[in-house]
């Protein structure tokens, strides 16, 4: 087999390596069934089996109260920012947004097809470098919900305070909190309880594209919704259906639960948050140092699963990041709007491809600076 490189994708991204033996193992012959995991029936106990227990364990990971539902839905985090203004708002709702990156603008986006978005905060103004504060005084007092993107993977910073709703907004209807957390999910500690809503694409920390979790506070379920609504964009009827209304992305669903059990063996959320902060830290405490490389996030918004930063030039950048790939390190270009290059370190991404990359950065400098 051609050896294995380190993927810095930010998305498919790379996989635990025992999470892709196991799946290359169960991929012919599914324990007990006589049949692969492509091939089984969602009707089927052995599927009910699998999405039983990936529910279980995500639920183990993240503390997920009893009152919240959990929903392995498809369509991407894409589809989510439709789905939330259309689930929780009605047409021509009031809806805050706080745009922090590309994401999160895109979701601003999607609401205002649907009804009032109102941008409470912002960071374009210096290329989303950082994480912005809400001003009280720009919050609309009827907002549904309070949208923000936990992680902004192009620009390589998070929120490492949730956002806070002025405590002056509220009445007959309060306003909820809605986290995209594509990004960070599984990879650095988030409290579920402080949210009415928690959304994440799949293809970064829990598994192949195809499946998007959605953990929600289990009241949103028995709101009204507009009659136009397509049943297959509702969270009621996708929740009545234990996730399996229709056909469900079923071997995405058994390689999350896979993933799930790693992060569980690994000792859970916090051990891996631990991790990611020395891989992280490894790659800042270097970046600062040195007077060739540029971060491109301010220091109290970097995120640990994204790291964003440059060379003096867009040549310097293309050869070092041609010189990785040669030595098998992959996928580092910056996002196109930003340019640079981008270090995507998810719990996939052992310590180890962290160092080498570390190392390369040294060995770059040294020849060209």
């Amino acid at each position: 087999m051609q050896d294995r490189v380190y993927n810095f994708s930010a998305g498919p991204s790379q996989l635990p390596l025992p999470v892709l033996e196991q799946a290359q193992k169960d991929l012919l012959c599914y324990p007990g069934t006589g049949t692969s995991v492509l091939e089984m029936s969602h009707r089927s106990k052995a599927f009910d089996d699998i999405i039983v227990e990936a529910e279980a364990s995500l639920r183990r990971l993240m503390d997920i109260p009893d009152d919240y539902a959990v929903l392995f839905l498809q369509g991407g985090a894409t589809l989510q920012f439709s789905m939330v203004a259309m689930n929780l708002a009605r047409q021509g709702d009031t809806m805050a947004f706080i745009k922090s990156g590309q994401f999160s603008s895109k979701a601003m986006q999607e609401g205002a097809r649907w009804g009032n978005a109102v941008c409470v905060a912002s960071s374009e103004d210096k290329n989303y470098s950082y994480i912005p504060k809400i001003d009280p005084a720009s919050f609309p007092k009827d907002a549904r919900f309070l949208h923000f993107t936990g992680n902004n993977t192009v620009f390589g910073t998070t929120f490492w305070e949730l956002p806070q709703i002025p405590a002056a907004v509220g009445g007959a209807a309060e306003t909820r909190l809605v986290g995209d957390w594509s990004s960070s999910i599984l990879g650095m500690d988030i409290d579920v309880k402080k949210h009415d809503l928690i959304y994440a694409g799949a293809q970064k920390n829990i598994g192949p594209a195809g499946v998007t979790v959605v953990i929600l506070k289990k009241d949103i379920l028995d709101e009204p919704v507009d009659p136009l609504l397509p049943v297959m964009l509702r969270y009621k009827a996708m929740s009545d259906g234990r996730s399996m209304h229709n056909t469900p992305p079923c071997f995405a669903i058994y390689v999350s639960g896979l993933v799930f059990r790693w992060v569980e063996e690994q000792g859970g959320v916090a051990a891996m948050e631990k991790i990611n902060r020395e891989k992280a830290g490894l790659l800042y405490d270097f970046i600062d140092g040195s007077d060739f490389y540029t971060g491109l996030a301010e220091p109290g918004s970097r995120s640990i699963m994204n790291v964003t930063f440059k060379l003096p030039s867009k040549e310097l950048d293309a050869e070092f990041i041609a010189l990785c790939a040669s030595r098998g390190m992959i996928n580092l270009k910056g996002y196109r709007t930003v340019g640079g290059c981008r270090a995507s370190i998810y719990n996939g991404m052992p310590i180890e491809g962290v160092k080498k990359l570390v190392d390369t950065m040294k060995e770059f400098e040294l020849v060209k600076h």
